[in-house]
């Protein structure tokens, strides 16, 4: 694999920071865009899957067969764009999203700011997204649908609230994300601890969870009788146990299949001193500083719940990963890790879990 980690780390990554220094979010639409364009490659997607994917550690959650450990966070493929193409760099599964009901631009730019002495990205892009219509049509078109594998792997989606809609409408607002997207998915995953939508978190008390995880969980038992389509939770790395323990019981009375921990963090503890100055952009945290405080959750929620973990937040290393794991997780997912380390961190952790 040191063709693809030298190739990436000493090469492309250097040449995409250089080209957007002051606007790293064109570095994710630009390689959001390449990657839709090689979905569409045959030919390229399958050399690049020669070089790229190795074999993972398959495993069974929520009564989904994944063929390896390693997943695509949400927010990376916001619009589902690249969904045929994740599986030929090596990912055993994709959260796409994160999709609202009504299209929406998301917070002003710059949104994405970069800390790489940190190992980190803050960012507050806010649900920025087509909407819940626009991605079920392009699922559509390319023939995704619940179990079919027709992207390779199994697709998760996350669904989060329209920013203009009241909190005291959300539930309605998610379920009409739901069923527009639920027949694409092998999963949905409930973002309610997003820091870049205002009240967003707030839906993560307990009252407001469980009925949430209750709408949700009920629709999908409507939908498919005997076998409805797993719902996960995913939850803030801010929590106090506390209130992490509102939130698993709401979880489990909701019927949810299982909890994603973490999402980005409000602290900036662990930035280093050259990244300050991003001290204080709003927004949230992710990479290297949260590893440690992702791997604490992962181990409460594990150690206070029956239901399945998929581990996410601060996964820079191949040991990381391995640390979520032992904590408790049954799977693992990536973003900001991806974006330092490329491909190779997936053949990496691959290897480790084996």
């Amino acid at each position: 694999m040191n063709l693809v980690r030298d190739g990436y780390t000493r090469l492309v990554r250097p040449a995409l920071f250089r080209a957007h220094a002051g606007d790293p979010e064109s570095i994710h639409e630009d390689m959001i865009g390449a990657l839709a364009l090689l979905g569409a490659l045959p030919g390229v997607r399958d050399l690049v899957g020669l070089l790229t994917r190795t074999s993972g550690d398959p495993v069974t959650v929520a009564g989904i067969d994944f063929p390896g450990r390693v997943g695509l966070a949400a927010g990376m493929d916001k619009d589902a764009r690249a969904a045929l193409a994740w599986q030929y760099l090596g990912f055993a599964f994709a959260e796409l999203g994160t999709v609202t009901a009504q299209g929406q631009p998301g917070n002003d730019r710059p949104r994405v700011f970069r800390a790489p002495a940190s190992g980190a990205l803050v960012n507050r892009m806010g649900f920025n997204n087509g909407g819940s219509v626009e991605v079920s049509n392009r699922l559509g078109v390319a023939g995704i649908v619940r179990g079919n594998r027709a992207a390779g792997i199994p697709l998760g989606i996350s669904l989060g609230k329209t920013k203009a809609t009241p909190l005291a409408d959300a539930v309605g607002d998610y379920l009409t994300s739901f069923d527009r997207l639920a027949p694409h998915a092998d999963y949905i995953a409930i973002n309610v601890s997003s820091p870049n939508t205002p009240g967003l978190r707030s839906l993560q008390d307990g009252g407001a969870l469980g009925e949430l995880v209750g709408a949700l969980t009920a629709r999908a038992a409507l939908q498919a009788p005997g076998d409805p389509l797993p719902v996960f939770v995913k939850v803030a790395p801010d929590l106090t146990w506390p209130q992490l323990d509102e939130v698993l019981q709401a979880v489990t009375d909701g019927g949810a299949a299982g909890l994603i921990a973490t999402n980005t963090t409000l602290s900036r503890t662990g930035l280093a001193e050259a990244d300050r100055r991003l001290a204080d952009e709003a927004g949230g945290l992710s990479g290297r500083p949260l590893t440690a405080r992702a791997r604490e959750v992962v181990a409460y929620v594990a150690g206070h719940t029956d239901l399945p973990v998929i581990g996410s937040g601060g996964v820079m290393t191949a040991d990381d990963a391995r640390a979520l794991l032992d904590a408790g997780a049954s799977l693992v997912q990536l973003y900001t890790g991806f974006i330092y380390a490329g491909p190779a961190l997936i053949a990496d952790i691959n290897e480790e879990v084996r």
